[in-house]
Protein backbone atom coordinates (compact mmCIF):
# COMPACT_ATOMS: atom_id res chain seq x y z
CA UNK A 1 0.00 0.00 0.00
CA UNK A 2 1.57 3.27 -1.03
CA UNK A 3 2.13 6.26 1.50
CA UNK A 4 3.05 9.65 1.28
CA UNK A 5 0.56 10.27 -1.77
CA UNK A 6 -3.26 11.23 -2.19
CA UNK A 7 -5.84 8.44 -2.11
CA UNK A 8 -3.56 6.00 -1.70
CA UNK A 9 -4.64 2.78 -3.61
CA UNK A 10 -3.34 -0.51 -3.16
CA UNK A 11 -0.70 -1.09 -6.30
CA UNK A 12 -2.71 -4.77 -7.10
CA UNK A 13 -5.74 -2.71 -7.43
CA UNK A 14 -4.53 0.37 -9.60
CA UNK A 15 -5.52 1.12 -13.18
CA UNK A 16 -5.26 4.54 -13.71
CA UNK A 17 -1.65 5.02 -13.22
CA UNK A 18 -0.89 2.40 -15.95
CA UNK A 19 0.80 4.19 -18.42
CA UNK A 20 4.83 4.68 -18.88
CA UNK A 21 6.94 6.69 -21.22
CA UNK A 22 10.20 4.77 -21.69
CA UNK A 23 11.75 7.13 -22.36
CA UNK A 24 10.98 9.66 -19.56
CA UNK A 25 11.22 7.19 -17.44
CA UNK A 26 15.09 6.84 -18.54
CA UNK A 27 15.28 10.74 -18.11
CA UNK A 28 13.78 10.71 -14.75
CA UNK A 29 16.58 7.81 -13.90
CA UNK A 30 19.62 9.70 -15.48
CA UNK A 31 18.90 12.54 -13.48
CA UNK A 32 18.53 10.93 -10.08
CA UNK A 33 21.90 8.98 -11.39
CA UNK A 34 23.23 12.03 -11.69
CA UNK A 35 22.50 13.73 -8.41
CA UNK A 36 23.24 10.54 -6.62
CA UNK A 37 26.66 11.35 -7.45
CA UNK A 38 26.46 14.70 -6.62
CA UNK A 39 25.27 13.93 -3.22
CA UNK A 40 27.41 11.59 -2.40
CA UNK A 41 30.23 14.01 -3.47
CA UNK A 42 28.68 16.56 -1.37
CA UNK A 43 28.43 14.25 1.65
CA UNK A 44 32.16 13.27 1.73
CA UNK A 45 33.23 16.49 2.68
CA UNK A 46 31.36 16.14 6.15
CA UNK A 47 33.25 13.98 8.98
CA UNK A 48 29.95 14.70 11.36
CA UNK A 49 26.94 12.28 11.43
CA UNK A 50 25.37 12.41 7.56
CA UNK A 51 22.30 10.01 6.68
CA UNK A 52 23.17 8.12 3.08
CA UNK A 53 21.72 9.49 -0.09
CA UNK A 54 18.08 8.32 0.04
CA UNK A 55 14.97 8.27 -1.92
CA UNK A 56 11.72 9.05 -0.69
CA UNK A 57 9.52 7.58 -3.01
CA UNK A 58 6.12 9.02 -1.44
CA UNK A 59 6.90 12.31 -2.42
CA UNK A 60 9.28 11.04 -5.13
CA UNK A 61 12.56 13.06 -4.40
CA UNK A 62 16.49 11.91 -3.23
CA UNK A 63 18.00 13.65 -0.13
CA UNK A 64 21.11 14.10 1.72
CA UNK A 65 20.84 14.92 5.60
CA UNK A 66 24.01 16.46 7.50
CA UNK A 67 23.74 16.31 11.39
CA UNK A 68 25.19 19.21 13.83
CA UNK A 69 25.76 16.59 16.83
CA UNK A 70 23.01 18.88 19.16
CA UNK A 71 19.56 17.80 20.06
CA UNK A 72 16.28 19.90 18.45
CA UNK A 73 14.23 21.59 19.98
CA UNK A 74 10.54 19.13 20.26
CA UNK A 75 8.13 19.26 17.02
CA UNK A 76 4.78 19.64 18.92
CA UNK A 77 2.08 17.67 17.17
CA UNK A 78 5.01 15.42 15.11
CA UNK A 79 4.04 12.23 14.44
CA UNK A 80 6.51 9.71 16.04
CA UNK A 81 8.65 9.59 12.50
CA UNK A 82 8.72 12.94 11.82
CA UNK A 83 9.98 13.84 15.64
CA UNK A 84 12.85 11.01 15.59
CA UNK A 85 13.88 12.49 12.02
CA UNK A 86 14.10 15.77 13.16
CA UNK A 87 15.42 14.79 16.77
CA UNK A 88 18.75 16.74 16.16
CA UNK A 89 19.32 19.87 14.05
CA UNK A 90 19.94 18.59 10.51
CA UNK A 91 20.57 20.69 6.94
CA UNK A 92 19.03 18.25 4.48
CA UNK A 93 19.43 18.97 0.36
CA UNK A 94 17.87 16.60 -2.55
CA UNK A 95 16.26 16.78 -5.92
CA UNK A 96 12.62 17.46 -6.34
CA UNK A 97 10.72 16.90 -9.39
CA UNK A 98 8.27 19.16 -7.58
CA UNK A 99 4.19 18.58 -7.01
CA UNK A 100 1.72 21.23 -6.25
CA UNK A 101 2.94 24.81 -6.81
CA UNK A 102 6.14 23.77 -7.29
CA UNK A 103 5.54 23.00 -11.10
CA UNK A 104 9.36 22.02 -12.03
CA UNK A 105 11.97 19.94 -11.02
CA UNK A 106 14.16 21.81 -8.48
CA UNK A 107 17.31 20.78 -6.31
CA UNK A 108 16.56 21.98 -2.04
CA UNK A 109 17.66 22.70 0.75
CA UNK A 110 16.82 23.22 4.03
CA UNK A 111 17.88 23.42 8.06
CA UNK A 112 15.75 21.98 10.76
CA UNK A 113 15.04 24.15 13.31
CA UNK A 114 15.71 26.80 10.85
CA UNK A 115 18.18 29.30 12.51
CA UNK A 116 17.22 32.85 12.35
CA UNK A 117 18.30 34.71 9.25
CA UNK A 118 18.58 31.51 7.44
CA UNK A 119 16.02 32.80 4.80
CA UNK A 120 17.73 35.61 4.22
CA UNK A 121 21.52 34.54 3.68
CA UNK A 122 22.89 34.91 0.46
CA UNK A 123 23.24 32.20 -1.49
CA UNK A 124 25.09 31.00 -4.44
CA UNK A 125 24.65 30.29 -7.80
CA UNK A 126 22.39 33.03 -8.23
CA UNK A 127 19.30 30.99 -9.98
CA UNK A 128 18.80 30.04 -6.23
CA UNK A 129 15.88 31.56 -4.00
CA UNK A 130 14.53 31.28 -1.14
CA UNK A 131 10.63 30.02 -1.13
CA UNK A 132 8.47 30.86 1.54
CA UNK A 133 6.24 28.60 1.01
CA UNK A 134 7.94 25.69 0.91
CA UNK A 135 10.34 27.12 3.75
CA UNK A 136 13.60 25.82 2.05
CA UNK A 137 16.08 27.31 -0.90
CA UNK A 138 15.44 25.90 -4.30
CA UNK A 139 18.02 25.82 -7.62
CA UNK A 140 15.17 25.07 -10.46
CA UNK A 141 16.76 22.39 -12.68
CA UNK A 142 16.38 24.18 -15.52
CA UNK A 143 18.99 26.33 -14.61
CA UNK A 144 21.15 23.75 -13.53
CA UNK A 145 20.43 21.88 -17.33
CA UNK A 146 21.22 25.11 -19.25
CA UNK A 147 24.81 26.10 -17.01
CA UNK A 148 28.03 26.12 -18.47
CA UNK A 149 29.15 23.57 -15.94
CA UNK A 150 25.74 22.22 -14.15
CA UNK A 151 27.95 19.98 -11.58
CA UNK A 152 29.84 23.00 -10.17
CA UNK A 153 26.48 24.52 -9.96
CA UNK A 154 24.68 22.48 -8.21
CA UNK A 155 27.45 21.87 -5.86
CA UNK A 156 28.04 25.13 -4.94
CA UNK A 157 24.59 25.22 -4.20
CA UNK A 158 24.61 22.65 -1.55
CA UNK A 159 28.08 24.05 0.12
CA UNK A 160 26.88 27.89 0.31
CA UNK A 161 23.30 26.40 1.82
CA UNK A 162 25.18 24.24 4.42
CA UNK A 163 27.40 27.00 5.13
CA UNK A 164 24.27 29.21 5.56
CA UNK A 165 22.40 26.55 8.14
CA UNK A 166 25.89 26.03 9.81
CA UNK A 167 27.29 29.11 10.44
CA UNK A 168 23.98 30.61 11.56
CA UNK A 169 23.36 27.65 13.58
CA UNK A 170 26.54 28.15 15.00
CA UNK A 171 27.54 24.10 14.51
CA UNK A 172 31.01 23.19 15.48
CA UNK A 173 32.31 23.32 12.08
CA UNK A 174 35.89 22.87 13.17
CA UNK A 175 35.08 19.19 14.33
CA UNK A 176 32.47 18.42 11.61
CA UNK A 177 34.45 19.09 8.15
CA UNK A 178 37.26 18.03 6.39
CA UNK A 179 39.97 20.23 6.49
Amino acid sequence: MPCEVLAPLRFEEDRRHASYDAAYAHRCWRILLEADGLFKTFRARFIGKASPVHFFWGSFDLAVTRFSGRRAPAREGADRMTREAYSHEVSSCGFWPGSGTLTGPAFYSYAAPEPPGFKDARIRPAPAFYSPEFSIFLLPYDAVRSAADPRTMVLEFLQSTYEAAATLGRWDRENLERA
